[in-house]
């Protein structure tokens, strides 16, 4: 079977991780995780990082530090991977999904405005208030889907209108520009990047948080870090054991290494990808909007019409390990009783998404054999 996605461990791995057993530094302290956390600023463009131990974690930690309270509601899209909504939850939050753009897959900044102008009014605190729920919205999350950058221009505007912070969930997007300019150049106030098993650069698990704010990163850290303060057991605050380890870390930074090198492979891959399937009438490919550079974490197609899930299963059968993508949040069991404005975009497309193995190490021939095989169950030969 040729896997969707796999770590490509072709760099310093091994090396750094003997240097934790050498040094004995394996647990949440230690020269690797500075180390990785100034890696990901000069990637993302932000001039401060905090490493956590998941980016459901992180995703958390940067939710409370904006002042999203229990009780609250969050703005997110319909479409994201569940640990989008489940931090909002874990904030004793709710979700309230807004459709996203056909042309990005990333919240509609149009479908965003209008649900805050018709939906909510000013609240004593000067934040929204949703009209149908009684609950004060303290916050909106855009989420970079395929490692694409959602139209911050746009989203940053209304969020400023609506005196709304931004904690952008990029899990997936760091190599990814928006109008040439850098994730941190972007106007979110918070961005969470992930680095589990499947994404283009790894760590093992674990997460991030950037931003540009030295004192509200510094109060992520600070909640992440149990609230301690000082060297003896003190702590002001409920807080939480999000730190990472050193040697998730050291894995990291000799990924972060080849960050450049594997975004470029991913890209191409997209490329060839669409290249490939472009005179298929029944496909399509991903989204490219003009506004962003995309990270491509996946690569795939999307059918013109009907459901994927046959044609998924042929080419499992044939040894390529093709996967649906996300399921709308409303889909989800914790979340079904989410509010949520008309998700005409999210219903119409998420399960007619196909993803293709897209393994930073996937060799020519395994890609012509993927071609292959999607062509003869396309055009039936």
């Amino acid at each position: 079977m040729i896997p969707l996605a796999i770590p490509n461990l072709a760099g310093n791995e091994r090396q750094y991780l003997n240097e934790c057993i050498d040094t004995t530094f394996v647990s949440t302290v230690g020269p690797f995780v500075t180390r990785f956390e100034s890696q990901i600023s000069e990637a993302s463009g932000y001039a401060h990082t905090v490493a956590t131990s998941a980016g459901t974690t992180g995703l958390h930690a940067a939710l409370v530090a904006v002042g999203v309270t229990p009780g609250d509601l969050v703005i997110t899209p319909g479409l994201s991977f569940i640990a989008t909504a489940n931090a909002v939850a874990h904030a004793h939050a709710q979700p309230w999904l807004v459709d996203i753009n056909e042309h990005s897959w990333t919240l509609d900044p149009e479908a965003l405005a209008r649900a805050l102008k018709e939906k909510t009014t000013p609240g004593k605190d000067g934040l929204p208030v949703h009209r149908p729920t009684g609950k004060r919205v303290s916050a909106i999350v855009p989420v970079y889907t395929l490692g694409m950058p959602a139209d911050m221009d746009a989203i940053a505007a209304i969020a400023r209108e609506y005196r709304l912070p931004i904690v952008a969930d990029a899990a997936a997007g760091l190599g990814a520009r928006y109008k040439d300019r850098p994730l941190g150049d972007m106007g979110a106030d918070l961005t969470m990047f992930s680095f589990n098993g499947n994404k283009t650069v790894t760590a093992g698990g674990g997460g991030a948080i950037s931003g540009n704010d030295r004192k509200l990163v510094n109060l992520v850290r600070h909640l992440t870090t149990t609230a301690r303060v000082g060297a003896d057991y003190d702590h002001d605050r409920v807080g939480f054991n999000y730190r990472m380890t050193n040697l998730q870390a050291a894995v990291g930074c000799a990924q972060m290494e080849l960050l450049d090198r594997f975004v470029e492979k991913k890209r191409a891959i997209s490329r060839f990808y669409d290249e490939s399937f472009k005179d298929l009438p029944a496909t399509r490919p991903f989204p490219s909007p003009e506004f962003a550079h995309s990270a491509c974490w996946f690569s795939g197609f999307v059918l013109e019409s009907g459901d994927s899930a046959s044609l998924r299963q042929a080419l499992r059968a044939q040894g390529v390990a093709a996967r649906p993508f996300w399921k709308p949040l409303n889909h989800q069991v914790p979340f079904a009783d989410a509010p949520r404005d008309a998700l005409r975009v999210c219903e119409n497309i998420w399960n007619r998404i196909v993803t293709l193995p897209c393994s930073t190490g996937i060799t020519d021939d395994e890609l012509a054999t993927v071609v292959a095989a999607v062509r003869r169950e396309v055009l039936g030969k």
